[in-house]
């Protein structure tokens, strides 16, 4: 899974210099290993209640807590299978790949442009995907999943730290305008923000909504 470092690459690297630890393979991959393994937990505690609920849609899970946060309630909806079956299976599917994405870049293995690329395709999807969910949680079927809600933050921070490795390889542009702005967008911690920012929307719209009803 090696790829040579051309001149090309070399010149490329001098007009768009990136400095600090933020940027290191280590720093990228330890953020996407730890968000991929909290997403597989998610998924799989998730398949085990979507399981349970297919024998008996009348038991009470661990995770319902109340009637804000049920995760019964929202893996009895029609949403939580929009492909014919749960859609926590997809987890079960693509948190690995994300995992073994991770091991390889801590590895320090350059992983292949079209490899790097696919899996950033595979989870922009993913976090489309998440953002509905979460969207037909909050104001659709007006319950919320602890362990979906884990899984809708640890998919935009795959994303991003997927994007964070895409730009700083140059896979999505290689060099022009395109490039200066992604090197911008990385170089400038704007993605960190966006990362922050995407977490504290999120719990805002969250707490905004139902304030004491988490608690009671």
């Amino acid at each position: 899974m090696t790829a040579t470092h051309t001149q090309e690459d070399e010149a490329a690297d001098a007009e768009f210099p990136l400095y600090g630890r933020r940027h290191s393979s280590r720093r990228i991959f330890i953020k996407m290993l730890v968000a991929a393994v909290l997403s597989l937990v998610a998924a799989f505690v998730l398949a085990v209640d979507a399981m349970k609920l297919a024998s008996d849609p009348t038991l009470a899970l661990s995770c319902d807590l109340n009637a804000v946060l049920s995760c019964g309630t929202v893996a009895l909806s029609w949403q939580a299978e929009v492909f014919g079956f749960p859609n926590v299976f997809l987890g079960l599917i693509f948190e690995p790949m994300a995992i073994t994405m991770a091991l390889v870049g801590l590895s320090g293995v350059r992983i292949p442009r079209w490899l790097a690329l696919a899996e950033q395709v595979i989870y922009g999807f993913a976090l489309i995907f998440a953002l509905w969910l979460f969207s037909q949680s909050m104001f659709v079927i007006g319950s919320l999943c602890p362990w979906c809600m884990l899984i809708t933050y640890s998919t935009a921070f795959i994303f991003l730290s997927m994007l964070h490795y895409n730009i700083r390889e140059r896979n999505i542009w290689r060099s022009g305008r395109g490039a200066r702005l992604a090197y911008a967008f990385i170089a400038k911690d704007i993605d960190l923000y966006v990362g922050i920012g995407y977490v504290a929307v999120i719990t805002l719209m969250v707490i905004v909504k139902y304030g004491p009803q988490l608690v009671a």
